[in-house]
């Protein structure tokens, strides 16, 4: 069940910093409107809440560490691209229990899920360099 209710804290993460980015919802609205929804009941709510509050927080340094990784400027990136680098730099940087693979694997998927047709593998790209200098 953790692995799937925190695969699920990461998909509704992802809609989550998308909106975030589209938008501008605060955190705390972020907050009510996903937690509102069914799925939340189903997924690591605690992971959720506290990689959402993480992310939001610290999003100008997760984008210092794309803009070390990546090939092209923050600015011109996918939002979805974005919001799962975001999630996959945030557990590699402050989630050491959580394998690098895994966060890899869950990257990859999100992307592919989500993202553009080929966006996978530059998520994949940018999250196996920043590795390197966060995990050793």
């Amino acid at each position: 069940m953790a692995a799937r209710g925190r695969h699920g804290a990461r998909r509704l993460l992802v809609q989550a910093l998308y909106q975030f980015q589209i938008s501008g919802h605060a955190e705390d609205e972020l907050i009510e409107q996903f937690s509102a929804r069914e799925e939340f009941e189903r997924i690591d709510s605690g992971y959720f809440l506290s990689l959402l509050r993480e992310i939001i927080k610290g999003a100008d340094a997760l984008d210092g560490l794309i803009a070390e990784s990546a090939d092209r400027p923050v600015a011109h990136l996918d939002p979805i691209e974005r919001a799962v680098l975001w999630v996959g730099l945030a557990e590699l940087e402050s989630h050491p229990d959580v394998p690098f693979k895994v966060v890899l694997n869950e990257a990859v998927e999100l992307s592919k899920q989500f993202g553009a047709e080929d966006g996978h593998r530059f998520v994949n790209a940018v999250l196996d360099k920043a590795a390197k200098s966060l995990r050793g």
